[in-house]
């Protein structure tokens, strides 16, 4: 594509290229230069326990080492089921050393959801954490699983924090007994112990790094095939759009879970390449944040609009320094005008959106740091990233400014597929292109806008869910006869899941025994906050449920409240701006 095709990069800040001359090599190497280059700055600060870059290095090696004793080989895949910890920045490092694949996997999936992912990668070795093996247990027998690393929260404190850890858990019953046998069931701990080392030199930027689960924009789960080079290439391409960060020593605040590839990327692997130290936190608790913010004065937050409104949304907040902060990045879902304002009142920083798909390791656009951000838009494609926006249909030659379409795109940070999926593959990979399922459209000036969603994927808090599943989970219930589930507009979470139902001739139901049935067969994040009871659906003439209709009610509920029209979209009607609206059971 020559420039004049890609008119975002006249709006590019000066100092961003066009283009970048990348360093390839695996993703452990941006470890080893920070131990090099800085190897007595902390590396990780959690509560009272800290470690420097040259430290996270060495436990790295020896956990690679120890890691290889147990069998585990160059391709193998092991998982990490494991929330912001130390312990999880040291078994990333030390997995992909090995040569291993990292198979990152979300502490709150239900039992259906452990099952499918890991027969689907073939995870042989599971790292985790002690307040969840009560769930893998029941499980051990439906999974392929040989070895399983068991760590505590309070391994990743030091004294006396880590002893009243231990008494706080007996206190309170959530005290997790393991039964450890040496073999199947060990503790984290011997992943850690003896001096010796191991890094497989045969690792090369085109090998798997990571078989990162996502939906894509529908269906089951499937692994992204993201490799050292793909995420190496994203990194780079981070810093080089947020190109006045690393010039001092920077902490960046690890809010975004490390098992979503935003919160990897982000908080983890591109802040070692700068020898920033990361905090993580392994719970979002707003207080906390706001105490950690105060104590630990971080300069980048990397975050999501549901976690910067719930941050204002406190009551306290004045009473905390949030000036520390010279960075804040927002991606996963819209950011309301409004908030971003509140936002930049309260600490004096700009939030800067951008967009991204766990597809693209994740990002891909990003508004210009000095240069002008536009309200809505997800601002730029990054250096050696290409977008168009084609037609919805066909594909083919991109449309002009202004015009809605599908959003495709490609670059080097585009994954090389999904594992084992040729056929959803090449659904989303063509002639080189991504189609993000996606509509946007382009404005002269380059900048994006997302304005819609080909799929029925709903995006809640940051989290991809997908509607048939909760629609399955519905219909097996004995009490109902039809069910469908909608993402409709939420201020502070982007969408929220509402459930339409139609329950069988002679039953009663009740919202709170729908959401109670619910919240025993999905994670948290998937229960429906709304249900609506219906006499029926709105279907098709071959019977199929019409879910746009079911969206489209909503959006004229809101339009019809609200009495405000969104303006932003030259090339449609223009939709209502999301507000909060009463459940169907008028609570």
């Amino acid at each position: 594509m020559e420039h004049t095709d890609r008119p975002w990069l006249k709006s590019y800040d000066a100092e961003v290229p066009p283009t970048l001359d990348y360093e390839r090599t695996p993703l452990f190497s941006f470890l080893d230069r920070a131990a090099h280059k800085w190897p007595s700055r902390k590396a990780i600060v959690f509560k009272n326990w800290s470690t420097t870059y040259a430290k996270l290095k060495a436990m790295s090696e020896v956990f690679a080492w120890n890691l290889r004793e147990t069998g585990v080989r160059k391709g193998d895949r092991v998982a990490l089921m494991l929330p912001n910890l130390p312990q999880t920045i040291i078994a990333l490092w030390g997995t992909l050393r090995c040569g291993a694949i990292g198979v990152m996997t979300n502490p709150l999936y239900m039992e259906t959801e452990i099952i499918h992912q890991f027969n689907d990668a073939d995870v042989r070795t599971c790292i985790t954490l002690d307040l969840l093996w009560p769930k893998l247990e029941k499980l051990r027998d439906s999974l392929p699983v040989d070895t399983f690393f068991v760590t505590s929260i309070g391994e990743g404190l030091k004294f006396p924090l880590n002893v009243l850890y231990k008494l706080q858990a007996r206190k309170n019953n959530s005290a997790t007994s393991v039964p450890f046998d040496g073999k199947h069931v060990v503790p984290f701990k011997a992943l850690l112990k003896g001096k010796k080392t191991f890094t497989d030199t045969r690792v090369v930027p085109e090998d798997t790094a990571l078989l990162q689960y996502t939906g894509g924009t529908t269906g089951v789960a499937k692994g992204c095939i993201l490799t050292h080079a793909n995420i190496g290439a994203n990194i780079q391409q981070c810093q080089s759009m947020m190109h006045t960060l690393g010039q001092r020593k920077e902490t960046f605040i690890g809010v975004l879970p490390y098992f979503h590839i935003y919160g990897l990327t982000t908080c983890l692997v591109w802040p070692t390449s700068l020898g920033a130290t990361l905090t993580p936190f392994p719970r979002y608790v707003p207080l906390d944040v706001l105490k950690g913010i105060h104590k630990l004065r971080p300069t980048v937050f990397p975050g999501a609009p549901s976690l910067y409104i719930s941050l204002l949304q406190q009551k306290d907040i004045a009473k905390y320094d949030l000036s520390s902060i010279d960075c804040c990045v927002s991606g996963s879902a819209p950011m309301p005008v409004e908030h971003m304002e509140q936002f930049k009142e309260r600490t004096g920083t700009a939030i800067a959106e951008g967009y991204g798909l766990t597809e693209a390791s994740p990002v891909t656009h990003f508004n210009p740091i000095k240069g002008v951000r536009k309200a809505g838009s997800i601002g730029l494609p990054f250096p050696d990233t290409d977008a168009k926006i084609v037609d919805m249909e066909v594909g083919g030659d991109p449309l002009p400014p202004g015009k809605r379409g599908e959003l495709v795109v490609r670059g080097p940070q585009v994954m090389k597929g999904y594992y084992n999926r040729p056929d959803a593959t090449a659904d989303v990979l063509r002639n080189g292109w991504l189609y993000t399922g996606d509509i946007a459209y382009m404005d002269e000036d380059g900048y994006f806008f997302i304005v819609d969603r080909k799929k029925d994927l709903i995006i809640s808090g940051g989290y991809n869910i997908y509607p048939r599943e909760i629609d399955e989970v519905l219909h097996a219930h004995p009490k109902i006869e039809e069910a469908v589930s909608v993402g409709i507009p939420h201020d502070a979470r982007g969408e929220i899941v509402k459930a339409y139902v139609v329950v069988r001739q002679g039953e009663t139901l009740t919202r709170n025994e729908v959401m109670a049935y619910c919240r025993e067969k999905l994670a948290g994040y998937k229960v429906p906050r709304k249900v609506e009871f219906r006499t029926e659906l709105p279907k098709t003439m071959v019977g199929k449920v019409l879910r746009r209709a079911l969206r489209e009610e909503e959006e004229a509920k809101l339009s019809a409240r609200n009495g405000h029209r969104r303006t932003s979209d030259p090339d449609s009607n223009p939709a209502p701006e999301p507000k909060p609206e009463q459940d169907a059971s008028g609570k």
